[in-house]
């Protein structure tokens, strides 16, 4: 079963969402369309980072727990991370919102974006040596600068809450993809590349990158969506 890890990582975080998808109360599969339009869209520099970041060491992927299906020198499960994950947390998103008011998160987008700009640009600045550090940094800083400045998205204290909520099923799959309770990690980080800043075995790159990654795909879910029904 070892070779099959990651496969049953992406599973098991996808099925129960994928499932009450065509709930009747929910019906989020009337807007798998847009889901797949999005999550693709912003896979293609993610997945180009990874495939820059794998070529040169920046992390590596233990065979030991993938089915040795490379593409791009990425193993297929990682390639299906891009749709999995972020089916679940979009999904959540649109669930959360769909059944409860959490406009009130909204009052906070100032805040919000300005703290993390600030952060964000301290940490480039302070660690510009650590090239995960740096351009999680400066992916984050400019996809909050379009989505505030440009976008005009008014959503970003909704999706700050529910991303919240979401590092309760975060934290098990990254854990486990960086080695909670394996033998040996999943991903493997050159530590001369992070602050190697960890909760449990997950460095604190990973919960910023996770962070600008479903601000993107909830960007472009909501517009491909025509914002019906999508708070």
């Amino acid at each position: 079963m070892q070779p099959y890890t990651y496969l049953l990582i992406n599973f098991f975080t996808v099925i129960i969402c994928f499932i009450f998808s065509f709930d009747k109360r929910i019906q989020f599969n009337k807007y798998f369309g847009s889901f797949l339009k999005a999550a693709i869209l912003v896979a293609i520099p993610f997945i180009t980072w990874d495939v820059w970041f794998t070529a040169n060491g920046i992390w590596w992927f233990n065979t030991d727990y993938t089915l040795g299906k490379n593409i791009f020198g990425l193993p297929m499960e990682e390639w299906m991370f891009f749709i999995c994950i972020p089916f679940s947390c979009v999904f959540t998103y649109y669930c959360l919102n769909k059944f409860f008011d959490l406009s009130w998160a909204n009052a906070f987008n100032n805040i919000i974006v300005f703290v993390s700009i600030i952060i964000c640009v301290l940490v480039a600045l302070l660690h510009h040596d650590k090239l995960y550090t740096l351009v999680t940094a400066l992916v984050t800083i400019l996809t909050l600068i379009y989505l505030y400045f440009i976008a005009r998205a008014q959503w970003i204290g909704q999706a700050s809450l529910v991303f919240t909520v979401l590092m309760l099923g975060f934290i098990p799959v990254n854990g486990i993809l960086t080695g909670t309770g394996l033998n040996s990690p999943i991903v493997n980080y050159n530590t001369d590349a992070i602050l190697n800043i960890r909760v449990l075995t997950i460095p604190i790159e990973d919960s910023v990158y996770g962070y600008t990654q479903f601000l993107l795909v909830t960007y472009f879910f909501r517009l491909f969506s025509n914002r019906q029904n999508v708070k």
